[in-house]
């Protein structure tokens, strides 16, 4: 989905100095899974599953379901907190959502609440997907979690830079907090959908205008 492209203002905050080792990385990492955005990302994703499992395909258009898809895809967009989040956010679900209409045609029927004109966000193209396959929620929560700690440790390693070992070493360790954090991101009420996200907020925008450059965002 060219998540390797992204390092979500990584590569500003280790250019400041702010991030300088598998600790401060962990640090960071940790601080996001907790208040960060991710959080909200991932209840999204969870209700993308769910209304997708609610969805017959032949009953795609009339089911009263249909609009809260579109509504979540729109509302997730006007949350970023920067241009470069956002459009990392479309480009991603746009890809995902290329890649499995490409692998079954079948699961174009899914998509028909979210308008062709309107583009998708990853999260959501990743809830219909794995609701589509047949992943289970909480298999698929903690592989949505588990994948994103895991690109942002591959940008820590090529940047920073970080051995691999430590790399993993640093993946294994996050592990019990993905686990506690997908448990709180399942109770999150559509009220509770906010986050504390300052931090990603200016080093993403920071990233903007980096001199030099090896990720999108």
């Amino acid at each position: 989905m060219g998540a390797y492209n992204y390092s979500e203002g990584l590569e500003w905050l280790i250019e400041r100095g702010n991030i300088t080792n598998a600790d401060t990385l962990g640090a960071w990492i940790t601080q996001e899974l907790g208040q960060g955005s991710i959080a909200v990302d991932t209840a999204i994703m969870a209700r993308a599953h769910r209304l997708t499992g609610q969805l017959a395909p032949t009953d795609v258009v009339p089911n009263p379901t249909v609009k809260n898809l579109s509504y979540w895809n729109q509302w997730l967009t006007a949350t970023r907190e920067s241009r470069e989040l956002r459009e990392q956010s479309l480009q991603m679900g746009g890809s995902l959502r290329k890649l499995l209409v490409d692998l079954d045609p079948a699961v174009q029927a899914w998509f028909e609440p979210i308008p062709s004109t309107q583009p998708c966000n990853y999260a959501i193209a990743f809830g219909i997907g794995a609701a589509f396959w047949g992943i289970d929620l909480h298999q698929s929560g903690l592989g949505y979690l588990h994948s994103w700690a895991n690109n942002l440790i591959s940008a820590g390693i090529r940047l920073i830079p970080l051995g691999q070992t430590a790399g993993q070493k640093l993946l294994l360790h996050l592990t019990p907090t993905i686990l506690h954090q997908w448990q709180r991101i399942l109770l999150l009420g559509d009220d509770d959908l906010y986050s504390c996200s300052w931090g990603l907020a200016l080093a993403s925008m920071g990233h903007e205008s980096q001199y030099t450059r090896l990720f999108r965002s």
